[in-house]
């Protein structure tokens, strides 16, 4: 293949990764843009993409908007963070088992685990209500926290990258007279360090951006979550989307921070469990 080839081979590849790149930020863009419109930028029949006035006021007028929006913004954080530092601790155990202890039955019982991601989670959703409200937890961040300290996906990443670490380590380790509990923590742990940022993303974002299932489990304002929210911006006698997408900002900012923050880790992790295409 020539160099010119390989040029303009290139060059389309790169073309074609941009236009997907725009089209997928075309969303966010507008909703940057529709959060500092004044009101007369928002009703009109056409779609103005450059504001003729940035009104920062809108943001201001988001927070204060709904009384509770501070409370929704804490209650997310707490029940993401929360959230994710227990299914990492599950995830780690379990990934440990089936990646570096032998026991019967080991493989058909990861194939069934592995089969119940392809359960939609609507199809369990009564169920797990029906045992919240048995247990008296509807209404309480229990209901919110502890249906999610599992995660079958987490546990998959997990193993996928404790099976690329050689077994000779733990054999050096049972030489020195590590145990199994400290051996995972103490070794594999550390050198894991890029998939639980990766999988702690994963769970933060699906903690972070949850919506049907507190929608059903909460009852009071002060237990709702910020995607909750951000439904009461819509009111019975009309929307206004520029407090609407100042809300959504404030929403999936803390999100993009996470993700420039971590992403060298998540990029990595991502290629060594072999999700990488």
């Amino acid at each position: 293949m020539s160099k010119a080839h390989k040029t303009a081979r290139m060059s389309v590849v790169y073309v074609l990764l941009t236009v997907g790149a725009v089209m997928m930020l075309m969303p966010f863009y507008y909703m940057l843009s529709t959060s500092v419109k004044a009101p007369e930028e928002l009703y009109v029949n056409r779609l103005v993409w450059f504001p003729s006035k940035i009104v920062w006021k809108n943001y201001a007028d988001a927070w204060n908007e709904e009384p509770y929006f501070p409370r929704y913004f804490f209650n997310s954080a707490f029940i993401a963070t929360v959230t994710t530092a227990l299914q990492l601790l599950t995830s780690a155990l379990a990934a440990y088992a089936f990646s570096n202890i032998d026991f019967w039955g080991k493989e058909t019982i990861f194939m069934i685990l592995l089969g119940t991601m392809m359960i939609p989670s609507q199809v369990t959703l009564v169920p797990n209500y029906a045992i919240i409200a048995k247990l008296g937890w509807i209404d309480t961040y229990k209901a919110l926290i502890v249906p999610f300290t599992a995660s079958v996906f987490g546990i998959f990443m997990m193993r996928q990258f404790f099976q690329t670490i050689p077994l000779e380590m733990w054999d050096a380790a049972q030489i020195d007279g590590c145990s199994r509990f400290r051996y995972l923590w103490v070794v594999m742990v550390p050198l894991a360090k890029p998939i639980f940022v990766t999988s702690g993303l994963f769970t933060f974002i699906g903690g972070w951006n949850s919506f049907l299932w507190p929608l059903i489990v909460t009852n009071s304002d002060h237990l709702r979550t910020i995607q909750v929210g951000l439904s009461r911006f819509n009111q019975e006698f009309g929307t206004r989307p520029d407090l609407l997408m100042a809300a959504s900002t404030f929403a999936i900012a803390p999100l993009v921070v996470l993700f420039f923050i971590a992403q060298n880790q998540f990029i990595q992790g991502i290629a060594r469990t072999g999700l990488k295409s």
